[in-house]
Protein backbone atom coordinates (compact mmCIF):
# COMPACT_ATOMS: atom_id res chain seq x y z
CA UNK A 1 0.00 0.00 0.00
CA UNK A 2 3.02 2.32 0.93
CA UNK A 3 4.61 1.87 -2.56
CA UNK A 4 1.32 1.98 -4.86
CA UNK A 5 0.78 5.52 -2.97
CA UNK A 6 4.04 7.01 -3.52
CA UNK A 7 3.99 5.93 -7.14
CA UNK A 8 0.53 7.92 -7.78
CA UNK A 9 2.92 11.03 -6.10
CA UNK A 10 5.71 11.04 -7.78
CA UNK A 11 3.24 10.44 -10.86
CA UNK A 12 1.05 13.17 -10.38
CA UNK A 13 4.88 15.44 -9.70
CA UNK A 14 6.13 14.00 -13.18
CA UNK A 15 2.87 15.62 -15.48
CA UNK A 16 2.73 19.22 -16.51
CA UNK A 17 3.67 21.31 -13.65
CA UNK A 18 3.48 21.02 -10.02
CA UNK A 19 -0.35 19.72 -8.72
CA UNK A 20 -0.50 21.90 -5.09
CA UNK A 21 -2.88 19.89 -2.86
CA UNK A 22 -4.72 22.96 0.05
CA UNK A 23 -6.17 20.84 2.91
CA UNK A 24 -8.94 22.03 5.30
CA UNK A 25 -7.21 23.29 8.33
CA UNK A 26 -7.92 20.58 10.90
CA UNK A 27 -6.25 21.99 13.91
CA UNK A 28 -8.46 23.77 17.12
CA UNK A 29 -9.61 27.43 16.44
CA UNK A 30 -7.87 27.82 13.02
CA UNK A 31 -9.70 29.32 10.54
CA UNK A 32 -7.04 30.56 8.39
CA UNK A 33 -6.36 28.68 4.61
CA UNK A 34 -3.08 28.52 2.65
CA UNK A 35 -4.06 29.45 -0.72
CA UNK A 36 -6.85 32.34 -1.91
CA UNK A 37 -8.85 31.99 -4.93
CA UNK A 38 -5.85 35.05 -5.94
CA UNK A 39 -3.49 32.47 -5.50
CA UNK A 40 -5.10 29.80 -7.06
CA UNK A 41 -5.06 32.00 -10.27
CA UNK A 42 -1.54 33.00 -9.96
CA UNK A 43 -0.74 29.37 -9.95
CA UNK A 44 -1.89 28.57 -12.66
CA UNK A 45 -0.59 31.36 -14.62
CA UNK A 46 2.61 29.85 -13.70
CA UNK A 47 1.51 26.32 -14.94
CA UNK A 48 0.44 24.73 -11.54
CA UNK A 49 -2.54 22.73 -11.02
CA UNK A 50 -4.72 23.56 -7.85
CA UNK A 51 -6.90 20.97 -5.78
CA UNK A 52 -8.72 22.40 -2.81
CA UNK A 53 -10.53 20.52 -0.34
CA UNK A 54 -14.52 21.06 -0.17
CA UNK A 55 -15.01 23.89 2.07
CA UNK A 56 -11.40 24.40 2.77
CA UNK A 57 -11.52 28.51 2.68
CA UNK A 58 -14.94 28.86 4.03
CA UNK A 59 -14.17 29.61 7.87
CA UNK A 60 -11.51 32.04 6.05
CA UNK A 61 -14.46 33.61 3.92
CA UNK A 62 -13.16 32.34 0.56
CA UNK A 63 -16.66 29.39 -0.39
CA UNK A 64 -15.41 27.07 -2.85
CA UNK A 65 -17.24 28.89 -5.91
CA UNK A 66 -14.70 31.41 -5.38
CA UNK A 67 -11.68 28.70 -6.10
CA UNK A 68 -13.35 27.03 -8.96
CA UNK A 69 -13.73 30.45 -10.63
CA UNK A 70 -10.32 30.70 -9.84
CA UNK A 71 -9.56 27.47 -11.57
CA UNK A 72 -8.90 25.42 -9.04
CA UNK A 73 -10.55 21.34 -8.75
CA UNK A 74 -12.49 20.59 -5.64
CA UNK A 75 -12.39 17.68 -3.96
CA UNK A 76 -14.83 16.36 -0.96
CA UNK A 77 -12.30 13.63 0.98
CA UNK A 78 -8.51 14.41 2.26
CA UNK A 79 -7.32 10.78 1.31
CA UNK A 80 -8.27 12.26 -2.20
CA UNK A 81 -6.15 15.22 -1.65
CA UNK A 82 -3.09 13.94 -0.85
CA UNK A 83 -3.17 10.96 -3.68
CA UNK A 84 -3.38 13.23 -6.41
CA UNK A 85 -1.60 16.16 -4.89
CA UNK A 86 2.57 16.50 -4.93
CA UNK A 87 2.82 19.74 -2.79
CA UNK A 88 0.87 20.01 0.33
CA UNK A 89 0.46 23.64 1.57
CA UNK A 90 -1.19 24.65 5.14
CA UNK A 91 -1.29 26.79 7.58
CA UNK A 92 -1.01 24.73 11.40
CA UNK A 93 1.84 21.81 11.21
CA UNK A 94 0.04 18.20 10.25
CA UNK A 95 -2.03 16.65 13.19
CA UNK A 96 -1.54 12.60 13.65
CA UNK A 97 -4.11 11.66 11.32
CA UNK A 98 -2.88 14.00 8.86
CA UNK A 99 0.84 12.51 8.65
CA UNK A 100 -0.95 9.12 7.92
CA UNK A 101 -1.75 10.85 4.42
CA UNK A 102 1.87 12.01 3.37
CA UNK A 103 3.91 9.70 1.86
CA UNK A 104 7.22 9.59 -0.15
CA UNK A 105 7.81 12.25 -2.51
CA UNK A 106 5.17 14.71 -1.07
CA UNK A 107 6.75 18.19 -0.21
CA UNK A 108 4.55 19.82 2.35
CA UNK A 109 4.22 23.41 3.56
CA UNK A 110 2.93 25.21 6.70
CA UNK A 111 4.37 26.37 9.83
CA UNK A 112 6.04 23.40 11.10
CA UNK A 113 7.67 24.69 14.64
CA UNK A 114 10.66 22.74 14.08
CA UNK A 115 11.82 24.13 17.87
CA UNK A 116 8.47 23.15 18.90
CA UNK A 117 7.71 20.27 17.17
CA UNK A 118 11.36 18.51 16.62
CA UNK A 119 9.70 14.85 16.86
CA UNK A 120 7.34 15.84 13.68
CA UNK A 121 10.32 16.75 11.85
CA UNK A 122 12.04 13.60 12.74
CA UNK A 123 8.98 11.32 11.89
CA UNK A 124 8.35 13.46 8.51
CA UNK A 125 12.12 12.35 7.77
CA UNK A 126 11.77 9.01 8.67
CA UNK A 127 8.97 9.51 5.89
CA UNK A 128 11.39 10.89 3.38
CA UNK A 129 8.25 13.73 3.34
CA UNK A 130 10.31 17.11 1.66
CA UNK A 131 9.37 19.46 4.86
CA UNK A 132 8.95 23.14 4.26
CA UNK A 133 8.83 25.05 6.83
CA UNK A 134 7.63 28.79 6.91
CA UNK A 135 8.31 30.01 10.00
CA UNK A 136 12.45 29.42 9.38
CA UNK A 137 12.56 31.49 6.69
CA UNK A 138 15.54 33.98 6.85
CA UNK A 139 14.79 37.47 7.82
CA UNK A 140 16.81 38.96 4.72
CA UNK A 141 15.82 41.82 3.03
CA UNK A 142 14.87 39.71 -0.46
CA UNK A 143 13.00 37.09 1.53
CA UNK A 144 10.55 39.93 2.97
CA UNK A 145 7.41 39.06 0.57
CA UNK A 146 7.76 35.20 1.91
CA UNK A 147 8.20 36.19 5.78
CA UNK A 148 4.97 34.56 6.80
CA UNK A 149 5.74 35.50 10.38
CA UNK A 150 6.23 38.92 9.52
CA UNK A 151 2.82 38.64 8.28
CA UNK A 152 0.94 36.81 11.10
CA UNK A 153 2.86 39.47 13.84
CA UNK A 154 1.34 42.23 11.27
CA UNK A 155 -2.27 40.91 12.09
CA UNK A 156 -1.76 40.08 15.49
CA UNK A 157 -0.14 42.95 16.35
CA UNK A 158 -3.43 44.97 15.19
CA UNK A 159 -5.87 42.79 16.65
CA UNK A 160 -4.60 43.17 19.88
CA UNK A 161 -4.99 46.77 20.00
CA UNK A 162 -8.88 46.38 18.63
CA UNK A 163 -9.32 43.81 21.79
CA UNK A 164 -7.91 45.82 24.39
CA UNK A 165 -9.70 48.77 22.64
CA UNK A 166 -13.11 46.89 23.13
CA UNK A 167 -12.35 45.51 27.01
CA UNK A 168 -11.08 49.13 28.19
CA UNK A 169 -14.31 50.18 30.06
CA UNK A 170 -12.50 54.25 28.41
CA UNK A 171 -12.32 55.61 25.16
CA UNK A 172 -8.72 55.48 23.36
CA UNK A 173 -8.92 59.44 21.89
CA UNK A 174 -9.32 62.77 23.86
CA UNK A 175 -12.55 64.10 23.47
CA UNK A 176 -13.95 67.28 23.48
CA UNK A 177 -17.70 66.83 24.43
CA UNK A 178 -20.49 69.09 26.24
CA UNK A 179 -19.92 67.33 29.58
CA UNK A 180 -16.32 68.00 30.12
CA UNK A 181 -12.81 66.77 28.33
CA UNK A 182 -12.03 63.52 28.04
CA UNK A 183 -8.09 62.53 28.59
CA UNK A 184 -6.22 60.03 25.83
CA UNK A 185 -5.57 56.76 27.14
CA UNK A 186 -2.27 55.02 27.66
CA UNK A 187 -0.57 52.38 25.69
CA UNK A 188 2.35 50.33 26.69
CA UNK A 189 3.58 48.44 24.31
CA UNK A 190 6.66 46.18 25.29
CA UNK A 191 8.37 44.99 22.54
CA UNK A 192 9.16 46.67 19.26
CA UNK A 193 9.26 43.93 16.25
CA UNK A 194 6.84 43.56 13.81
CA UNK A 195 3.50 42.92 16.28
CA UNK A 196 4.73 45.74 18.76
CA UNK A 197 5.05 48.20 15.85
CA UNK A 198 1.70 47.45 14.65
CA UNK A 199 -0.03 47.95 17.71
CA UNK A 200 1.98 51.19 18.51
CA UNK A 201 0.78 52.40 14.55
CA UNK A 202 -3.11 50.70 15.47
CA UNK A 203 -2.95 52.65 19.10
CA UNK A 204 -1.89 56.05 17.55
CA UNK A 205 -4.53 55.77 15.18
CA UNK A 206 -7.47 55.40 17.91
CA UNK A 207 -5.88 58.43 19.18
CA UNK A 208 -4.05 56.75 22.17
CA UNK A 209 -0.90 58.08 24.06
CA UNK A 210 1.87 55.85 23.23
CA UNK A 211 5.13 54.19 24.75
CA UNK A 212 7.19 51.44 23.86
CA UNK A 213 10.13 49.71 25.04
CA UNK A 214 12.60 46.92 23.27
CA UNK A 215 16.01 46.05 24.55
CA UNK A 216 17.42 47.05 21.17
CA UNK A 217 18.01 50.57 21.14
CA UNK A 218 18.21 50.30 17.69
CA UNK A 219 14.11 50.11 17.07
CA UNK A 220 13.84 53.72 18.63
CA UNK A 221 13.96 55.52 15.61
CA UNK A 222 11.16 53.36 14.23
CA UNK A 223 9.07 53.90 17.17
CA UNK A 224 8.96 57.30 17.11
CA UNK A 225 8.27 57.43 13.50
CA UNK A 226 5.24 56.09 14.58
CA UNK A 227 4.32 59.04 17.14
CA UNK A 228 5.13 57.18 20.08
CA UNK A 229 7.93 57.64 22.87
CA UNK A 230 10.12 55.33 23.65
CA UNK A 231 11.46 54.29 27.01
CA UNK A 232 14.78 53.90 27.24
CA UNK A 233 17.47 52.36 30.12
CA UNK A 234 20.56 54.20 31.48
CA UNK A 235 22.69 51.61 32.11
CA UNK A 236 26.34 51.92 33.19
CA UNK A 237 28.86 49.85 31.32
CA UNK A 238 32.29 48.43 32.10
CA UNK A 239 35.35 48.27 29.17
CA UNK A 240 36.70 44.99 28.77
CA UNK A 241 39.17 44.43 26.31
CA UNK A 242 38.37 47.77 24.79
CA UNK A 243 34.78 46.98 25.04
CA UNK A 244 31.80 48.52 26.53
CA UNK A 245 30.11 45.41 28.23
CA UNK A 246 27.13 45.94 30.11
CA UNK A 247 26.34 45.20 33.63
CA UNK A 248 24.15 42.10 33.19
CA UNK A 249 22.50 42.30 36.13
CA UNK A 250 22.58 45.70 36.53
CA UNK A 251 20.83 46.10 33.25
CA UNK A 252 17.83 43.47 34.55
CA UNK A 253 17.12 45.11 37.90
CA UNK A 254 17.15 48.67 36.08
CA UNK A 255 14.72 47.51 32.74
CA UNK A 256 12.63 45.46 35.34
CA UNK A 257 12.31 49.02 37.53
CA UNK A 258 11.81 50.93 34.18
CA UNK A 259 8.97 48.42 32.87
CA UNK A 260 6.95 48.46 36.51
CA UNK A 261 6.85 52.53 36.74
CA UNK A 262 5.50 52.49 33.27
CA UNK A 263 2.71 49.80 34.02
CA UNK A 264 1.64 51.55 36.68
CA UNK A 265 0.64 54.55 34.61
CA UNK A 266 -0.60 52.76 32.03
CA UNK A 267 -4.20 51.93 30.71
CA UNK A 268 -2.95 48.78 28.76
CA UNK A 269 0.25 47.09 28.24
CA UNK A 270 0.76 44.92 25.01
CA UNK A 271 3.16 42.64 25.46
CA UNK A 272 4.20 40.88 22.14
CA UNK A 273 7.66 39.53 23.33
CA UNK A 274 9.15 35.92 22.17
CA UNK A 275 12.06 33.74 22.05
CA UNK A 276 12.00 31.08 19.28
CA UNK A 277 11.22 27.55 20.84
CA UNK A 278 11.63 28.78 24.29
CA UNK A 279 9.61 30.10 26.97
CA UNK A 280 8.51 33.63 26.75
CA UNK A 281 10.46 35.93 28.89
CA UNK A 282 8.56 37.16 32.04
CA UNK A 283 8.18 41.31 32.09
CA UNK A 284 5.10 42.15 34.30
CA UNK A 285 5.36 40.55 37.28
CA UNK A 286 2.35 40.01 39.75
CA UNK A 287 4.07 42.66 41.94
CA UNK A 288 3.68 45.14 38.71
CA UNK A 289 -0.02 43.71 38.64
CA UNK A 290 -1.35 44.26 41.99
CA UNK A 291 -0.40 47.97 41.48
CA UNK A 292 -1.72 48.42 38.47
CA UNK A 293 -5.18 50.34 37.97
CA UNK A 294 -8.29 48.03 38.69
CA UNK A 295 -9.65 49.36 35.10
CA UNK A 296 -6.44 48.46 32.97
CA UNK A 297 -6.53 45.61 30.59
CA UNK A 298 -2.87 43.14 30.08
CA UNK A 299 -3.28 41.67 26.00
CA UNK A 300 -0.30 38.98 26.17
CA UNK A 301 0.87 37.98 22.63
CA UNK A 302 2.79 35.71 24.05
CA UNK A 303 0.84 33.35 25.87
CA UNK A 304 1.38 30.56 23.51
CA UNK A 305 4.66 30.41 24.87
CA UNK A 306 3.63 30.90 28.40
CA UNK A 307 2.94 34.56 28.50
CA UNK A 308 5.02 37.76 29.03
CA UNK A 309 2.64 38.55 32.38
CA UNK A 310 3.21 35.97 35.44
CA UNK A 311 -0.57 36.00 35.51
CA UNK A 312 -1.68 35.48 31.97
CA UNK A 313 -3.80 32.08 31.40
CA UNK A 314 -3.17 30.80 27.83
CA UNK A 315 -6.34 30.86 26.07
CA UNK A 316 -8.24 32.68 28.57
CA UNK A 317 -9.58 36.31 30.03
CA UNK A 318 -9.01 36.54 33.80
CA UNK A 319 -9.15 39.23 36.15
CA UNK A 320 -6.59 39.03 38.53
CA UNK A 321 -6.21 42.12 41.67
CA UNK A 322 -9.06 44.13 39.31
CA UNK A 323 -6.66 44.07 35.92
CA UNK A 324 -8.05 42.22 33.04
CA UNK A 325 -5.05 39.47 31.58
CA UNK A 326 -5.75 38.54 28.43
CA UNK A 327 -3.93 35.53 27.02
CA UNK A 328 -5.29 34.73 23.38
CA UNK A 329 -4.04 32.01 21.54
CA UNK A 330 -3.79 32.23 17.28
CA UNK A 331 -4.93 36.06 17.12
CA UNK A 332 -4.41 35.75 13.62
CA UNK A 333 -6.95 33.33 13.08
CA UNK A 334 -9.76 35.72 14.10
CA UNK A 335 -8.95 38.01 11.13
CA UNK A 336 -8.96 34.73 9.11
CA UNK A 337 -9.81 36.38 5.80
CA UNK A 338 -6.42 39.53 5.86
CA UNK A 339 -4.41 36.64 7.57
CA UNK A 340 -5.07 34.46 4.74
CA UNK A 341 -4.79 36.71 2.01
CA UNK A 342 -1.19 37.75 3.46
CA UNK A 343 0.08 33.99 3.87
CA UNK A 344 -1.23 32.86 0.74
CA UNK A 345 0.77 35.67 -1.25
CA UNK A 346 3.73 34.44 1.16
CA UNK A 347 3.38 30.76 0.41
CA UNK A 348 3.29 31.56 -3.40
CA UNK A 349 6.07 33.75 -3.30
CA UNK A 350 8.49 31.07 -1.69
CA UNK A 351 6.67 28.36 -4.06
CA UNK A 352 7.85 30.41 -6.68
CA UNK A 353 11.22 30.68 -5.23
CA UNK A 354 12.05 27.00 -5.51
CA UNK A 355 10.41 25.48 -8.36
CA UNK A 356 10.70 29.18 -10.50
CA UNK A 357 10.15 26.75 -13.95
CA UNK A 358 7.32 24.96 -12.32
CA UNK A 359 9.49 22.07 -10.90
CA UNK A 360 11.95 22.52 -7.50
CA UNK A 361 14.74 23.60 -7.83
CA UNK A 362 16.58 22.22 -4.58
CA UNK A 363 19.62 24.57 -4.59
CA UNK A 364 20.82 24.31 -0.91
CA UNK A 365 23.47 26.89 -1.52
CA UNK A 366 20.81 30.01 -1.82
CA UNK A 367 20.46 31.22 1.73
CA UNK A 368 16.19 30.79 1.49
CA UNK A 369 16.22 27.29 0.23
CA UNK A 370 18.60 26.34 2.78
CA UNK A 371 17.07 27.98 5.70
CA UNK A 372 13.48 26.46 5.04
CA UNK A 373 13.94 22.81 3.81
CA UNK A 374 13.85 20.90 7.12
CA UNK A 375 14.24 17.78 6.13
CA UNK A 376 15.25 16.04 2.13
CA UNK A 377 15.46 12.65 1.43
CA UNK A 378 15.23 11.04 4.43
CA UNK A 379 17.62 13.06 6.44
CA UNK A 380 16.86 16.29 8.53
CA UNK A 381 19.01 19.05 6.92
CA UNK A 382 17.98 22.02 9.83
CA UNK A 383 20.36 22.11 12.53
CA UNK A 384 18.73 23.62 15.18
CA UNK A 385 16.58 21.02 15.00
CA UNK A 386 19.16 18.55 15.24
CA UNK A 387 20.02 19.93 18.40
CA UNK A 388 17.04 20.07 19.63
CA UNK A 389 16.88 16.70 19.10
CA UNK A 390 20.23 15.94 20.89
CA UNK A 391 18.60 18.67 23.40
CA UNK A 392 15.37 15.97 24.19
CA UNK A 393 17.29 12.88 23.90
CA UNK A 394 19.76 14.30 26.88
CA UNK A 395 16.98 15.29 29.09
CA UNK A 396 15.19 12.11 29.14
CA UNK A 397 18.29 10.56 30.15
Amino acid sequence: MLYERAAVVQQASSGPGLVIGVPRERAPRERRVAATPETVARYLKRGFRVIVEQEAGLAAGFPDEEYRQAGAEIVAEPGDLYRRASVIIKVQRPLPEEIEFLQPGHVIIAFLQPLIAPELVAVLAERSVVAVSMDTIPRITRAQPMDALSSMSTVAGYKAVLLAANELPKFFPLMMTAAGTIRPAKVLVLGAGVAGLQAIATARRLGALVEAFDTRPVVKEQVESLGAKFLELDVTTEEVGGYAKELAEEHLRREQELIHRHCLEADVVITTALVPGRRAPLLVRETSVREMRPRSVIVDLAAEMGGNCELTVPGETVVRYGVTIMGPLNLPSEMAYTASQMYARNVATLLEHLAPKGEFVWNLEDEITRGVVLTKDGTILHGPTLERLKEIKEEVR
